[in-house]
Parts: C-alpha cells; sequence; structure tokens
C-alpha cells in the first residue's frame, strides 16, 4: 500500500507562475498568428514544458519539506519567472535573458536533486544544461543560426536521453535518482546495468496525477482570462455576452473531457502499473501527449482573444484556424493520452478533432460567432455520444485497462 503524496500549495503555487509562460506565449501567438509564431511558440513551449516535467518528477520523490528545498524551489520560480517575461522576444531582443533564465531553471533541477542523490544526477543534469546553453547561445544570433541552436536544444532533450538509456552502474548502493527529462541516472549495483524507467520505481501515483490535473485546470483559466482580454474596454452587449458564453462552454466541454471521463482512470492505470514501469509510462502520458493538450489550450486562447470583440465579423483565416486548430489539437494530445493508459473509446473523439477543423472555413466565411457555436455543438455531441455508447467511460472509473504495460 503506497503512502499518500499530495501536492502541497508550493508546488501549486510553483505551477502559478509557470503557467504565466503559457500566457505570455499566448500573447505571442495572438500577435502574431502564422507559421512563423505557430513555430516559436511550440519550440518555446517544448523546452520549457521538458523542465516543468523535470520539477514535477522531482517533486514526485522529493517532496519540498524542508526549508533548502523550499528555498531552491522559490528560486526556481524566479527562473522561470524571468523566462515567461522574456518569451514575447524570445526571438530576439529577450533572447539572452530567457537563456539565462532557462540555465538557472536546470541548475536549481540538479541541486534540488543532489539533496536526496548526490553525484548521480549528472547523467540527467549534464545534458539538462547543454540543452539550455544552446538556447542561451541562440539569444545571440538572429534568424537561421537562433533557429538552428533552438533546434539543437531540442535534439539535446530528446535524443541524448536515448543515447544513455542503458549505463554501467558506478557504486554498490541502489540510486533512486531520477529525472522527467529522462536522462539517465547512475545504476543500481556495481557492474550492474539499469534503465531510467528502474531508477524512477516508486513515484506517487497519486500525487502525479494530481499534480498535472492542477496545471491543466490553471491553464484552462488562461482561456477564461482571454475572453476578457479579447473584450477590452467594449460596452457589454448581447452578442458579446454570447460569445463569451459559447467560449467558456468549448473549454467547459474540453475540461470534462479528462476531469471528468480520464482523470480518475488514469490515476487507477498508474496504481495498478508496476512501480518500475511508472515513469516510461508517465512520460508517454504526461509529456508527450500533455504537451499537445496545453498548446491546443494556449492556441484556443489566442482565437478567442482575437475574435470575441468581432464575432459578427468574418474571420481571418489564423483567428479562425487558432479557434479551431486548438481544439483539434487538444483532443489530439487526449486521445494520445487515452491510448497510452488504455482508455477507450477514441472514435467519438476522433471524429470530434476533424469535425473542429473543418469549422475554419465557417468562421471565414460567416462570422466567428458561427464558428464558436459549431465548435460547442461538435463538443458536446462527442461527450454526448460516449455517454450514450461507451458508459464504461463515464465518471463512474469503470475498471482501469490493462494496457498500462
Amino acid at each position: 500500500m503506497e503512502t499518500p503524496h499530495r501536492v502541497s500549495t508550493l508546488e501549486l503555487f510553483f505551477d502559478l507562475v509557470f503557467v504565466f509562460t503559457i500566457t505570455q506565449l499566448t500573447v505571442l501567438l495572438a500577435d502574431d498568428i502564422s507559421f512563423r509564431g505557430a513555430g516559436q511558440v511550440l519550440v518555446i513551449f517544448t523546452v520549457l514544458f521538458w523542465m516543468y516535467g523535470g520539477y514535477a518528477h522531482l517533486t514526485n520523490q522529493v517532496p519540498p519539506d524542508r526549508t533548502v528545498r523550499r528555498v531552491l524551489l522559490i528560486l526556481a520560480m524566479g527562473a522561470f519567472l524571468v523566462c515567461a517575461l522574456a518569451v514575447p522576444t524570445a526571438f530576439g531582443a529577450g533572447g539572452v535573458a530567457f537563456g539565462l533564465g532557462y540555465v538557472f531553471v536546470v541548475l536549481v533541477h540538479s541541486a534540488l536533486y543532489t539533496q536526496a542523490h548526490g553525484t548521480g544526477v549528472l547523467w540527467f543534469a549534464l545534458p539538462n544544461l547543454s540543452c539550455a546553453l544552446s538556447v542561451l547561445a541562440a539569444g545571440f544570433f538572429d534568424g537561421p543560426p537562433a533557429w538552428g541552436l533552438w533546434m539543437l536544444a531540442l535534439l539535446i532533450q530528446f535524443v541524448v536521453p536515448q543515447l544513455v538509456q542503458r549505463v554501467a552502474a558506478s557504486g554498490a548502493a541502489p540510486a533512486e535518482a531520477a529525472s522527467a527529462s529522462a536522462s539517465a541516472s547512475a545504476s543500481a549495483s556495481a557492474s550492474a546495468v539499469t534503465t531510467v524507467s528502474d531508477q524512477l520505481g516508486g513515484m506517487s501515483a497519486e500525487h502525479l496525477v494530481e499534480r498535472h490535473g492542477l496545471l491543466l485546470i490553471i491553464v484552462f483559466g488562461e482561456s477564461v482570462i482571454a475572453i476578457g482580454i479579447g473584450t477590452g474596454s467594449l460596452p457589454l452587449s448581447v452578442g458579446i455576452a454570447g460569445g463569451a458564453f459559447l467560449a467558456l462552454a468549448i473549454a467547459s466541454a474540453l475540461w470534462w473531457m479528462y476531469f471528468v471521463r480520464d482523470e480518475g482512470r488514469a490515476e487507477e492505470v498508474f496504481a495498478e502499473t508496476a512501480p518500475e514501469k511508472r515513469f516510461k509510462l508517465a512520460m508517454l502520458a504526461y509529456y508527450y501527449a500533455f504537451l499537445p493538450m496545453l498548446l491546443g489550450i494556449a492556441a484556443f486562447a489566442a482565437g478567442v482573444k482575437k475574435t470575441i470583440g468581432h464575432l459578427g465579423e468574418h474571420l481571418h483565416t489564423g483567428p479562425a484556424l487558432a479557434l479551431a486548430g486548438g481544439v483539434a489539437v487538444y483532443l489530439a494530445g487526449d486521445l494520445a493520452f487515452r491510448a497510452v493508459l488504455g482508455i477507450g473509446p477514441a472514435r467519438f473523439r476522433a471524429a470530434a478533432m476533424l469535425l473542429a477543423l473543418a469549422t475554419v472555413p465557417l468562421g471565414a466565411a460567416t462570422a466567428g460567432l458561427w464558428q464558436l457555436l459549431a465548435l460547442v455543438v461538435v463538443l458536446l455531441a462527442a461527450l454526448g455520444a460516449e455517454a450514450r455508447w461507451a458508459p464504461a467511460a463515464s465518471a463512474e472509473r469503470a475498471p482501469a485497462a490493462t494496457g498500462s504495460g
């Protein structure tokens, strides 16, 4: 029986600061809804979320229950705040500031792990630092060289951990150290070979699911804030009130899909998964699948911000694509999340993803209000179909699937 491990208020405070980076990314995308702007948002958030995952897994195993750990975590919050402030100009004048903040995020993460695991942190700290230094170097360049260094950072982030997945042991005692960056850690015994997943045995399923659920709900708050920002100083008319209600209905439907129908079953799957297999499952579910879910909410929020004050007008392709694409990207991530954990069915949400994209020409040909209404109808239809034909996936927490591997 596992000891209950809940998310602390300091971790929630940390998440509130981290989500400011998503707020800034929404601003960046709303100011430049183009392939270039979307590319910048994708690259920046992929790098940032990598280290957020590192901290989420860190506090899962090294809880901030001592003064030194709390102080270090607060310092990391400050570094993430610097990154967030620099996000809008990360590919320009703010690139160096962003890079310095990110380097500090990595250094504090490594220092926190040494509190419990000593020099074993080097197996993941050095690749993380190399990634951060590449981001910092990108701040000194513009154009293709800067993009090249950002791509190098992503290459280090994803490829290096695969190259060092198995490492020879350097000591006799088991090493429990691990990193959400999926880098190899110290091995279990002399001359033995181990994997990252082995090192991450003992992760608290309860804490893992709760931490990421809290992050997701805070990000949903960003879509609500976007409604208010989009209206600005415009007088509150019936049309704006109706559009705001529709935008909230879309966010609520997306919330329902995860929190009412998926979160409880996800916790059951993790609880039933062997401890040594939880890290790999967590990386697939709460990094690779969660990444598009969070980005989808940010893109939808950017679309709402550009649309809410012009509901009766034909939408430009950018805002229409942000609205529909944000919903579709979220659903794509949710489908990946369900596939990883063996939660079904997929057909209703896959259909909703395609139908959401089909609303782009509707917004461009008619008005933003009609596109928002169409998205509401699509999502409610998907939820209704699941409730009617897939009752086992309902809120009553049916037995978890066996695909937890």
